[in-house]
């Protein structure tokens, strides 16, 4: 593998780099506090193209390889992961899977919008019941002609009040258990669905999060996605995608944490001299450089193994693993650095400490990381009941 990144990908995070900067860094703490959807940042990021970072160029994305399109999301969430939330799921979750499964009329029909930010997409898997194990998901989709009606409802769903596709699971034969759940493509101005805003939350709080209900909706069985009883290969699938990309996000908050901490420690001054030159506050810097650089060359071995068409699922479960609890520690030992003023909204590490605690959670908690991990080391399904 090779470490050293091409002109073209440094100019990528460079591009990045510069965006999160100027548009972003500077208001992330007010769409914060004011748990406020951050459109004038989107917009402003449309004509760079970032929004269809990962879409192939023929439907108007940016193409990117899976490493230059690791830089952007991680420069983006050094600045805000609120922001890094809407871009992955747009892009790996949602876009992708187009891409990987839709036919040319879905790929012609959504790609393009998903790419322009003229319609945010919403990846509608978790329910207020089945989080951790998707297969047990109770939303149902009953044939009717040439049609397909759907009922049931989703929870924790980022995006899921500004999306114009709902990329939803469904199961089509409860009969058949996992086997039988299938993934739609659903507009959400279809009638009958509904999103409903969840506020009150610990971090990310310039994202949208919602619950969403869908009453009757209506699709026809052109916007089955993949095939029918297909979806639980396409929802794993777009998960390997997913945690590289929150992976690269996690690197992002992790150095976010250590930038501001050695700025920190050089200019605070105590006992006649700054922290920076005690050996307990270096001790800890040191610390949040090893484990954010262990968490980035393991997301740029995830995203290499991509790029080269290999199966990722464990290499992407580790990157995932280790960069989301990499990425909480090093807020942590960032609020430790920063002492009381770590614990107020003046500095932003306390920011970065609730944005950085939802990853070990979503798109697979760190204990079913271990679990997918034993099971590859084993042979032995964790998850059937013996």
């Amino acid at each position: 593998m090779d470490l050293d990144l091409t002109p073209e990908q440094e100019l990528i995070r460079k591009t990045a780099r510069d965006f999160a900067e100027r548009e972003i860094a500077p208001v992330a703490m007010e769409y914060d506090r004011a748990e406020e959807f951050p459109w004038p940042v989107l917009e402003k990021m449309k004509p760079i193209g970032f929004l269809g970072a990962s879409i192939p160029e023929e439907y108007g994305g940016m193409g990117l390889d899976p490493i230059s399109y690791c830089l952007v999301i991680e420069e983006i969430a050094r600045a805000d992961s609120s922001i890094r939330g809407i871009l992955s799921v747009n892009c790996s979750l949602v876009g992708t899977s187009i891409v990987k499964y839709g036919t040319e009329e879905q790929k012609h029909d959504w790609l393009p919008k998903l790419a322009a930010g003229d319609a945010i997409g919403c990846f509608a898997l978790t329910e207020p019941g089945a989080g951790s194990d998707p297969g047990s998901l109770r939303m149902t989709a009953v044939r009717d002609g040439d049609d397909f009606i759907l009922n049931g409802s989703k929870m924790f769903i980022t995006n899921g009040t500004v999306a114009g596709l709902a990329l939803t699971f469904a199961n089509a034969d409860p009969s058949k258990g996992a086997k039988g759940v299938t993934a739609f493509l659903v507009p959400c101005d279809t009638q009958g669905f509904s999103a409903t805003e969840i506020k009150g939350k610990l971090g990310l709080r310039a994202a949208s999060t919602a619950e969403l209900s869908y009453s009757d909706v209506r699709v026809p069985a052109s916007a089955v996605l993949g095939e029918i009883g297909g979806g639980m290969k396409i929802a794993l699938s777009s998960l390997d995608d997913g945690r590289v990309s929150l992976g690269a996000g996690c690197v992002g908050i992790a150095q976010a944490c250590l930038d501001a901490s050695v700025e920190y420690a050089k200019q605070r001054e105590q006992f006649g001299r700054p922290i920076a030159g005690f050996q307990l506050i270096q001790e800890m810097l040191a610390e949040m450089l090893i484990e954010t650089e262990a968490a980035r060359l393991l997301v740029w071995r995830a995203a290499a193994l991509k790029e080269k068409g290999v199966r990722n699922t464990i290499e992407a479960s580790i990157a995932k693993y280790v960069a989301s609890e990499s990425a909480v520690k090093c807020a942590n030992l960032a609020i430790q650095v920063h002492g009381g003023y770590g614990y107020i909204d003046e500095f932003p590490v306390g920011k970065y400490l609730r944005d950085a605690r939802v990853t070990t959670l979503y798109e697979g908690t760190s204990q079913v990381q271990k679990l997918l991990l034993g099971r590859h080391l084993t042979g032995v399904n964790a998850f059937t009941p013996s």
